[in-house]
């Protein structure tokens, strides 16, 4: 956002800081850490991870002497280390939102149940929560949108995760009033269906990252889930389940996002797709009913048209979670939120492999079950089962063959979560 350097400047002048709690203390929480130690008027008081060491080296990665940690068991330590501005870790993330100094919490585990959690939690102690899990906002994104309207305090997705620059460049272009036709994500690498923790392990450990996380993105249940947050936050809709997927350049976009009698591959405009070949950018088409648009347009050598890319090359997943943050404590906005009403998307479960009756599943990133994006409304006819849901508590109850989208019917749901619950709920205020 234009002039918030300026205003963290205010800020960090008036030695006054936006204090930040973090839950989840992987790459991507340690990644923000760091970028957060180099900002004016921002503080990381706070780190919880289920694993201490995790918690302690986001700090000393960001050069925090580890005699300025503290290692703290209750809320009152917490409290108490952070009003003398120590940096505090702990295991307990109930501890995050209820700290008395910290203004917003970022949840960036990965988990669709401990998201719930954390994110009910916050906004209870009445703080502001930044989801960099899209994994949870994707199941109940809507009701904790409206939880946290109600009680004055921002919800919102993150700015760096595709979703979140995605929605910069659909604002700009929707301001300017383009008639955006398709917005979209690159993908790093091919779908691989067979990915799992194991035969992705060696590649993860290389890159520091969890075995499940990578093979979430390598069966592609990670695009499925952002594209989802695309879809809630814009009202755009998958052309075909699962997206398109073509493999192109930038400069071929334009015309391959066009309807089929036009030469291109579209059933319809405004859809949500993922493309191989732009990783790791995100982009807009647009066009113009107006020529004189479409002459600048070509005249700024944006290609001949009708169609237009508005591409961003880059996005900096967790190191931009900070602005998001600041948004949210300064302004009083969020990034990217679910649209009001019902949703638009679902990212639907489908079986990685043969099941058997009384099979357990495992959920997102395992052995059993991949994502896929369907319109909301045909997952709910359908009554397709959202992968959210699933977790080791689910069980099979009857036999499943490898490829069958799963539904509500098929299994038997651990319906004690508190991601179940507020589901329902949140089925309940949009019928």
């Amino acid at each position: 956002m234009l002039g918030l350097n300026e205003k963290l400047r205010e800020l960090e002048a008036n030695n006054a800081h936006i204090r930040v709690a973090l839950v989840g203390a992987g790459q991507m929480g340690k990644g923000m850490i760091s970028q957060i130690m180099l900002m004016n008027g921002m503080i990381p008081s706070l780190v919880i991870d289920i694993n201490l060491e995790n918690a302690i080296q986001s700090f000393t990665l960001a050069g925090i002497p580890k005699e300025d940690i503290v290692i703290a068991n209750t809320l009152e330590e917490i409290n108490v280390a952070i009003e003398k501005n120590k940096y505090v870790v702990s295991e307990n993330a109930e501890f995050a939102s209820k700290a008395n100094l910290v203004d917003v919490v970022v949840d960036a585990t990965g988990v669709p149940e401990v998201g719930a959690k954390v994110a009910m939690d916050t906004i209870f102690n009445k703080k502001h929560i930044v989801m960099l899990n899209v994994e949870t906002d994707v199941v109940i994104g809507h009701i904790l949108n409206k939880l946290a309207k109600n009680a004055g305090v921002v919800y919102t997705g993150t700015a760096g995760d595709e979703p979140g620059a995605v929605k910069e460049l659909y604002d700009f272009a929707d301001a300017l009033g383009f008639d955006i036709v398709a917005i979209g994500k690159g993908k790093n690498n091919p779908v691989n269906l067979e990915a799992n923790p194991d035969n992705v392990r060696e590649q993860a450990l290389k890159s520091g990252v969890s075995p499940k996380m990578l093979t979430s993105f390598k069966d592609g249940t990670k695009t499925m889930v952002e594209m989802t947050a695309m879809a809630n936050a814009t009202g755009f809709i998958p052309d075909v389940r699962g997206g398109h997927g073509v493999s192109a350049t930038v400069n071929e976009l334009p015309g391959i996002y066009r309807l089929k009698e036009d030469g291109g591959i579209l059933n319809q405009y405004k859809i949500v797709d993922y493309v191989n070949g732009v990783a790791p950018g995100v982009f807009i088409i647009v066009t113009s009913k107006l020529p004189q648009v479409h002459h600048e347009m070509q005249y700024l050598s944006m290609g001949p048209g009708p169609n237009y890319v508005l591409y961003r090359p880059y996005h900096l997943t967790s190191l931009e979670t900070p602005l998001t943050v600041a948004r949210a404590a300064i302004y009083n906005e969020p990034t990217i939120v679910p649209l009001d009403g019902e949703p638009v998307a679902e990212t639907i479960t489908v079986a990685k492999r043969d099941l058997k009756a009384g099979e357990r599943l495992d959920g997102i990133g395992g052995f059993t079950v991949y994502g896929s994006i369907e319109t909301y409304k045909k997952a709910k006819e359908e009554r397709l089962l959202p992968i959210g849901l699933v977790n080791k508590n689910t069980i099979v109850k009857r036999d499943i063959k490898k490829g069958e989208y799963l539904t509500y019917d098929m299994v038997e749901l651990d319906t004690t979560t508190l991601i179940y619950k507020l589901r329902q709920l949140q089925e309940e205020t949009i019928k």
